[in-house]
């Protein structure tokens, strides 16, 4: 299965915030649209990642306040990204390896959507739940024999 199988079953809305938008304004945007992560971008680009953990370090840097923090001093610049082709078992790999919750998903320098580890997650579980029904569903109809069968023996 590859990311691409994800992101046609969860659609394409992405939220976006700018390097230089204020980071309580992004806070906003994100307990408005109850979602855990923007992506950052400038001038059509991505440059950064603003997650809840990245909001939790700064209000602990802040003493718990956000102040006039801008965006860009709490992302994370380095996000790891995948693409539309990764196999899935390569996104829960590397979202392991390096703590990560979310995923932007990029077609070259385009960005295509966002996956959450819950995606991940949910995707393996409906797969693995529509695999055992097709599994019970083979046994139940299992060819039954006509009569018990003789084995002979061989001379």
């Amino acid at each position: 299965m590859k990311v691409s199988d994800i992101l046609r079953v969860k659609g394409n809305t992405l939220y976006t915030a700018s390097p230089d938008e204020s980071l309580e304004g992004a806070i906003e945007l994100m307990a408005e649209k109850d979602i855990g992560s923007l992506v950052v971008m400038a001038h059509g680009d991505l440059v950064g990642m603003l997650t809840f953990r990245e909001v939790i370090q700064m209000l602990v840097k802040n003493k718990g306040t956000i102040g006039p923090t801008l965006v860009r001093t709490a992302m994370d610049d380095a996000p790891l990204t995948c693409t539309m082709e990764t196999d899935l078992d390569e996104v829960r790999r590397m979202m392991l390896d390096r703590h990560a919750r979310y995923m932007p998903v990029m077609d070259k320098k385009m960005l295509m959507g966002v996956i959450s580890f819950y995606d991940v997650a949910k995707t393996v579980v409906d797969s693995q739940n529509f695999e055992n029904k097709m599994l019970k569903a083979y046994i139940r109809d299992w060819p039954e024999e006509d009569g018990p069968v003789e084995v002979q023996p061989s001379l």
